[in-house]
């Protein structure tokens, strides 16, 4: 009854020995099948070769063949070399494995697939100088590689419309497995940057290129003619400069009440906090960081142009300004009212008076003086000579230009010209209708 209980155990101990060994495919070749004499010849002798597919990925599809061979040979530390070459469309790649062994030892090689299809595999045998001691034809395999072939992507991280000065990276994903690993690596490309860019660069920054279209472009291609790109069209946008405008808080108020001039920024959602701001007196700089607001009760009576000039951190800057007016106050004391502005206080106001009898003076000098003029102009009537016209028309009775008889042209600009017989010209007015010397 045991007996019969372990019956299925073992059934399903064989059932998956048999599968694992027909996932493996292996191929073992006798010694006798690849007897060469050149291997004799060099005190070698083949005892086992075994060629076995691998799946490395686990995708079903077959991407690589590990040969394993036995030799064995009466010579002390014998040098050998194996080379496992595998052809694919006229294109060879090769496995090297060098190793020094006495007696009999074994040795084993992996070659990776790095293109779909079948790929021709032959062992080489070589000696110590270089010398190719044999070469064993191995089978051909169809394979589907597992290690990842050249690829490239562009990936760019920053808001739909990008402005100057905007988060802004490009991310660079590469990569290659196939060609480093027949040291067949190759040569990556970008193009469309304002900037160098180095392959060492994963991420570039883009947050400080300046405005325009960019057509980014890289490329890579390793030495097994296996090819990659990719594309990336972005536009960065000029950033508009600052936009605010000024609030003042006591203009055409007296010099004694408070005042203020302060900084409103149109769109509250732009960050002004590192932005230079210098304010202005005349169009003198006031020294010293002041911020959003000037405290300009401190200004004296009179007119004064304040100005605000905001520079972003793109250095795009933006001026606005006012006038300000602030009048004295009303209790000054008499230095300060000899430099204030002049100021009515209405029927308060101070005025001297200049008397009736000034001004019946001035009224009478007035009157004398413009009899004195009127006379003189009177006289001076007479000996004006008539205003010189300037010389008579030369016109025919036709009303065209009289040329006397001088031959004539026009030019591009419609100007009449007519030429003396030695070689000076005259150009004709038609305003005056006369010709002029040119």
């Amino acid at each position: 009854m045991q007996s019969n209980r372990l019956f299925p155990v073992f059934s399903i101990i064989l059932l998956i020995s048999s599968i694992i060994a027909l996932s493996h495919a292996s191929v073992t070749v006798s010694a006798e099948s690849t007897s060469d004499d050149s291997l004799a010849e060099a005190g070698l002798s083949l005892i086992a070769l075994r060629n076995d597919t691998l799946d490395t990925n686990q995708d079903g599809d077959n991407d690589a063949i590990r040969v394993v061979v036995v030799f064995n040979t009466e010579q002390e530390n014998t040098n050998l070399e194996l080379r496992l070459i595998g052809e694919y469309k006229d294109r060879e790649v090769t496995e090297i494995l060098q190793f020094t062994f006495s007696g009999q030892s074994n040795a084993s090689l992996v070659y990776d697939a790095w293109a779909a299809g079948e790929h021709e595999l032959r062992l080489q045998v070589v000696d110590q100088d270089g010398n190719i001691i044999t070469t064993v034809q191995l089978p051909t395999y169809v394979l589907k590689p597992a290690l990842q072939t050249p690829s490239i992507t562009l990936a760019l991280n920053a808001p739909e419309r990008i402005e100057t000065g905007d988060e802004c990276t490009i991310s660079r994903v590469f990569s290659d497995e196939t060609g480093p690993r027949y040291g067949a690596s190759g040569v990556r490309t970008f193009s469309g940057a304002p900037f160098t860019v180095l392959d060492s660069q994963d991420a570039l920054d883009c947050s400080h290129w300046p405005a325009g279209d960019y057509m980014l472009k890289e490329a890579y291609r390793n030495d097994l003619g296996q090819t990659t790109e990719d594309w990336l069209n972005l536009t960065i946008h000029n950033r508009p400069a600052p936009d605010f405008s000024l609030l003042v808080n006591g203009d055409g108020n007296t010099t004694d009440t408070d005042c203020m001039v302060t900084m409103r920024q149109t769109d509250e959602t732009i960050d002004f906090g590192s932005f230079q701001k210098i304010w202005r007196i005349q169009g003198a700089q006031i020294e010293g960081d002041i911020g959003d607001a000037y405290d300009c009760s401190i200004l004296p009576a009179g007119v004064h142009l304040i100005s605000l000039e905001v520079i972003n951190d793109e250095l795009i800057a933006a001026i606005d300004a006012v006038n300000l007016v602030r009048l004295p106050g009303d209790e000054l004391t008499a230095e300060e009212k000899s430099v204030a502005p002049s100021r009515s206080y209405g029927e308060d106001t101070e005025t001297e008076s200049v008397g009736w009898i000034s001004i019946g003076v001035l009224g009478l000098v007035v009157v004398v003086l413009s009899y004195l003029v009127l006379v003189r102009v009177k006289d001076d009537d007479e000996a004006l000579p008539m205003r010189d016209l300037g010389p008579s028309p030369m016109i025919l009775p036709d009303g065209s230009p009289d040329a006397e008889g001088l031959p004539t042209t026009t030019d591009d600009d419609g100007v009449l010209w007519r030429q003396h017989p030695d070689g000076d010209h005259d150009w004709w007015d038609t305003e005056l209708r006369v010709w002029v010397r040119w």
